[in-house]
């Protein structure tokens, strides 16, 4: 499970980091005055969002709870096999673009193992692919706080950095994108998307010179997650120094 979870969620995570899209998503402040006066969320509603919104459960919620960790006690060796199994259906839904279902089914994994990586990492793909990066960014950093030599997951979490300072230019965010990809590389320096962001990091630095470096990493190692619109950006700044790139 977990190389071809590594494999899409490679492809799923990076191309509007690479292509740098200017969609503004939900990262602001809140600016409804009436926030108090909103109906309180129901079951299912609270489904569908990351850790059933983290708000305060209901009696109803409780007894759901109840009796679905009652009947995985009857199906399954333990909890930890179930949240496991839960987090595989999970990814098979969110790679049929089912976000929802696919939401549902991380929640319910990780209500029956708050340590499962996999439970934050899926949560994390479904915020960014609804666009909720202040979502998505705070799903992965608990799934690193828990797993932190995980490569692919460093890198994701650097994916939703340098898509936030795509869209705000805030330093930091390029800054925590840095730091991510340090570590990741010196983890395992032949994991292509690692390299790959090191390039869009590089050229966001405005060291077209480096960036082209890493792209070649990347290209060496797999070609087939280049980015050639990233490709033509980063050739307006500086011509491929080994000129396969015209």
């Amino acid at each position: 499970m977990k190389e071809s979870v590594v494999f899409w969620i490679a492809v799923l995570l990076p191309v509007l980091g690479f292509s740098q899209n200017t969609h503004l998503a939900s990262v602001s402040p809140n600016t409804d005055t009436n926030v108090a006066q909103k109906k309180p969320l129901d079951l299912k509603e609270k489904r569908v969002l990351p850790l059933f919104g983290e708000a305060s459960k209901t009696s109803e919620q409780i007894d759901h709870e109840i009796k679905f960790l009652s009947e995985c006690d009857k199906s399954f060796s333990s909890r930890t096999e179930a949240s496991n199994f839960f987090a595989a259906r999970a990814w098979e839904y969110l790679q049929e673009g089912a976000l929802d279902t696919a939401c549902y089914r991380f929640n319910l994994a990780h209500l029956l193992n708050d340590k499962n990586v996999e439970a934050y990492w899926g949560l994390g793909v479904v915020s960014y692919q609804r666009e909720n990066w202040a979502d998505a960014k705070r799903m992965l950093s608990r799934g690193i706080n828990i797993q932190n030599d995980n490569v692919a997951l460093l890198v994701d979490l650097s994916t939703v950095d340098l898509k936030l300072y795509a869209l705000n230019n805030r330093k930091e965010d390029l800054d925590e994108a840095a730091k991510l990809l340090k570590r990741a590389t010196e983890l395992d320096s032949t994991y292509a998307l690692g390299q790959y962001n090191m390039a869009l990091l590089h050229y966001n630095l405005n060291e077209p010179e480096k960036s082209w470096e890493y792209l070649h990493k990347g290209r060496s190692l797999d070609f087939s997650l280049m980015n050639l619109d990233f490709v033509e950006l980063l050739k307006a700044k500086s011509p491929d120094p080994q000129g396969f790139f015209k």
